[in-house]
């Protein structure tokens, strides 16, 4: 039997998010601190006569496997870009274990992790930039997810800035099962032209120097999001006071909130007493990607 390609799809975290500006297209122009965990989709695929796509997993229930899927968007996108790269067809299998609609990543990183496996299977170079074109057309997030490892993003994602290295921290991800549409998020932001990131410390090479930093820093998308899920604010508070913890935010458009710890044992004593206040929340702990 042959042994299938495989891809993992990392969750991406906003550390901070800056919404600087409303564009005349509707979209806005951020500023955002985007790292990824050592927690994944995981997209894995074999040669078949067409391509197919099937879903499973502990958050695969009712996700659809159609033209609209974001997967499906990125192999069909990459074929008609490069038609004759990638010879054969897919039978490809997507293991949702991250929360749909939940501020990290979701979607937009299954997207890059099929785009990267498209490139890995080309019968020729595919330019990095080319690719991050197509990845940036599929959505905002999806050029952050395909570079997965720590980078300012701005525009509306698609302006990316990798950073060389990064503090070696952990972090906790709580999510109260309550779907977060990023637009119905946006609709509730009232300003739309607030202050950009500060200057990122050079080197960045400790949890603690992150921590200062990422003090003076924001998600503008968090008070909107916690009129709609009013719990998200509650989570930031309580997962705030566990021990070690150096921040606790909610990442992107909601409704996952973060903690972030400086060691693995400190992470994971906090997911055990976030696991035991809210036995009904998905709660994970991993350390972070880095350079």
């Amino acid at each position: 039997m042959v042994e299938p390609f495989v891809q993992l799809a990392p969750a991406k975290v906003n550390l901070a998010l800056h919404v600087t500006r409303r564009r005349e297209d509707g979209y806005h122009d951020l500023e955002s601190l985007v790292v990824f965990a050592d927690l994944a989709d995981e997209l894995e695929a074999r040669p078949a006569a067409a391509d197919s796509l099937t879903i499973g997993g502990p958050f695969g229930k009712g996700l659809g496997t159609g033209e609209s899927n974001l997967v499906s968007r990125a192999v069909a996108g990459f074929r008609a870009r490069w038609p004759d790269a990638v010879e054969t067809g897919l039978a490809m299998h997507l293991t949702k274990n991250l929360p749909v609609a939940a501020g990290i990543g979701g979607g937009s990183a299954d997207a890059a992790a099929a785009l990267r496996m498209m490139a890995g299977l080309s019968n020729k170079p595919i330019a990095v930039s080319e690719l991050t074109d197509l990845a940036a057309r599929l959505g905002a997030d999806v050029p952050a997810c395909l570079v997965s490892a720590p980078l300012v993003a701005r525009g509306v994602g698609e302006v990316l800035a990798p950073l060389p290295e990064f503090p070696a921290c952990h972090i906790v991800l709580v999510n109260p099962m309550i779907p977060l549409a990023t637009a119905d998020v946006f609709r509730r932001l009232r300003a739309h032209d607030n202050y950009p990131l500060p200057e990122l410390p050079n080197p960045l090479t400790r949890p603690a120097q992150l921590g200062i930093w990422l003090a003076e820093t924001r998600n503008d998308l968090e008070p909107p999001a916690v009129k709609l899920v009013p719990v998200i604010g509650a989570i930031v508070d309580e997962l705030a006071q566990t021990q070690g913890c150096i921040l606790a935010r909610m990442s992107g458009s909601g409704a996952t909130v973060f903690g972030l710890f400086g060691s693995s044992g400190q992470a994971h004593q906090a997911a055990q007493v976030m696991r035991a206040s809210h036995p009904d929340h998905w709660v994970a702990a991993a350390p972070l990607l880095v350079p």
